[in-house]
């Protein structure tokens, strides 16, 4: 055998043990005749020495079979810091190249060369406990939803393309000449057949394919932890998924998470925090201050729709040159604010802002107490049409929020979001299109405006939909679906989908509906996230084996790549790009 024992194992109990140990050379240290080796593989690192003249070299494939002792100069930071092997033999597996970056905790290599060798990267204790923790978490997913009497199976990779969210991505069929398979966003259609085929719950952890722009959180293909109940109402559902996220928290992190989870409706989470996905570890919320400030003379907030302000604790000492630099900053495209005024509420009480010649003391004190701001605090505010304002308020608290520290990620507070529009109307289009997807049912106690003709009414409705938030990320979402053909059917039509163009996309689910489909909803959880989130960090691509870049590429396989013309001929596909 090539090993014993791995290199994280061996304590002082071991001592006097003759053991075989194989794994990579962390590094090599030569004091006076003895010379020094750390040998790594994904399990920890163990000390060697000897007396011996070896040759071996950083990141060298070797075998070594020796006796463990007691160390000497004892490291109590590492597990095996008690101990050492003293060498016997030792085998070179395999030379190596030295690595154009240090496999240490913190790397010397930028990010896009640790990815061009991300088998490299790879080997760096970091990644490896986020590949562990992924594993842990996907093991207990499994675990929880098994004892909740769930059957795990696996839905087509290859399906009929419906691009009514966002792009999908293609795949031409040689045996269908001139059509093309899609890659599925999500498994929403076929775990509805699930539920109409009597499969009453269902998951699957799932890779999940959409053609969009890439950021932090976000990859060409990521992976869904898919769920799908039947004969259930919303409470069945968020019941059952708030226990699998306690049953995650407490046995993979060791943590308690509220119970019941808090819940806020939609409304109450964009007019409060700007945002449908509430960072709620800290407060800073949003407050409405329109009444206050019109009819005043300050024609910017005179013509505005809605004025809204947060209060920022203890910033009351900001500069002019942090003040202005702040106001660049919501001026940013990603923003999008035309200004920024000021109020500030000095230690002794006092009151200053840009805009005292509009205000009297009293008038803005009255505003400092509207938004709960305290002496040494600074009130921040923005104006415009009341969706766009509260969003904007939304990033900039969340900017804040990160400016003060407010956002431990070691601190997790989550809550379901509940009762969203069902329908978003688009200005340009003239047109609905759904929040979430269009098999989302309307709240039953909505059906009434959801079958009238009228804009007001149909933008009243309220989804059967949620979606479960963490620390400023939306980690998943669902909603009860229609499991009515007629109810569908006036859902494409809202859409403006024609019934033509319904049947051609979705006529085999239409169908399904009308040989007895029962009540059913879900949701899906974006795993690479809660992987992350779980780690304590923002950025997904440390939990995924090998991702891709922010242009979708895999630059260490060199992929998307051309294929070559015979290929192309096989697929009766031509090129239009130039060369």
């Amino acid at each position: 055998m090539y090993r014993s024992n791995t290199c994280g194992e061996l304590r002082i109990s071991d001592a006097g043990r003759k053991v075989t140990l194989a794994g990579w050379v962390q590094k090599v240290r030569k004091l006076g005749g003895m010379t020094f080796i750390d040998l790594r593989d994904r399990y920890g690192i163990t000390q060697l020495v000897t007396e011996q003249a070896v040759e071996v070299g950083r990141e060298w494939v070797i075998q070594v079979v020796g006796e463990v002792v007691e160390r000497q100069a004892k490291n109590a930071k590492m597990p095996t810091g008690d101990i050492e092997v003293k060498i016997d033999t030792v085998t070179v597996l395999n030379k190596a190249q030295t690595p154009p970056f240090t496999i240490e905790e913190v790397s010397d290599g930028g990010e896009d060369i640790r990815a061009k060798y991300r088998y490299l990267d790879l080997r760096r204790a970091p990644l490896q406990r986020a590949l562990a923790l992924r594993h842990r978490l996907a093991q207990e997913i499994r675990t929880y939803l098994d004892g909740q009497g769930f059957m795990e199976i696996e839905t087509p990779y290859l399906i009929k393309s419906t691009p009514e969210g966002a792009r999908d991505f293609v795949v031409p069929s040689r045996m269908n000449p001139g059509e093309f398979y899609a890659l599925p966003q999500s498994p929403q259609t076929f775990k509805q057949l699930l539920m109409v085929a009597g499969y009453d719950r269902y998951f699957q952890i799932v890779r999940c394919f959409r053609d969009e722009d890439l950021r932090a959180d976000r990859q060409p293909e990521f992976t869904q932890i898919d769920c799908e109940m039947s004969f259930v109402e919303q409470e069945d559902v968020l019941n059952t998924f708030e226990g699998m996220m306690r049953s995650m928290f407490k046995n993979a992190l060791g943590v308690d998470i509220p119970n019941p989870l808090p819940r806020m409706s939609w409304y109450d989470a964009m007019d409060n925090y700007g945002s449908d996905k509430p960072d709620v570890r800290f407060g800073m919320k949003i407050h409405e201050i329109t009444d206050l400030v019109q009819g005043c003379g300050f024609s910017v907030f005179d013509s505005s729709a809605y004025i809204g302000a947060i209060a920022v604790e203890g910033c009351a000492e900001y500069t002019r040159k942090q003040i202005d630099e702040l106001t660049e900053w919501v001026k940013r495209p990603q923003v999008g604010a035309k200004g920024l005024i000021y109020i500030k509420v000095a230690a002794d009480g006092s009151i200053k802002s840009s805009v005292d010649k509009f205000y009297t003391p009293e008038q803005l004190k009255a505003v400092a107490e509207r938004v709960e701001a305290k002496a040494g605090d600074l009130v921040l505010v923005l104006c415009g049409a009341k969706r766009k304002t509260q969003t904007q308020l939304g990033v900039l608290r969340i900017e804040m929020g990160g400016r003060l520290g407010l956002r431990d990620p070691k601190v997790f507070a989550p809550l379901w979001i509940v009762d969203f529009p069902l329908l978003e109307w688009d200005d340009e289009t003239q047109r609905f299109y759904a929040m979430h997807h269009p098999f989302t049912a309307p709240k039953p106690e909505h059906e009434k405006w959801f079958y009238s003709d009228k804009k007001e009414d149909l933008e009243r409705v309220c989804a059967n939909a949620y979606d479960f938030v963490l620390n400023g990320t939306e980690l998943g979402g669902g909603s009860i679906r229609i499991h009515n053909a007629d109810m569908q059917s006036r859902m494409f039509e809202v859409l403006g989908i024609s019934k033509e163009d319904a049947e051609y996309k979705f006529g085999f689910i239409i169908n399904a509906f009308k040989f007895g489909a029962p009540p059913h909803g879900g949701l899906a959880f974006g795993f690479d996230r809660v992987c992350a989130l779980f780690g304590g960090q923002e950025t997904i691509r440390d939990y995924i084996a090998f991702p891709k870049n922010n242009q979708g590429r895999d630059v260490m396989i060199d992929s998307p790549s051309k294929i070559d013309q015979e290929q192309m001929d096989e697929l009766f596909l031509q090129s239009t790009v130039k060369e």
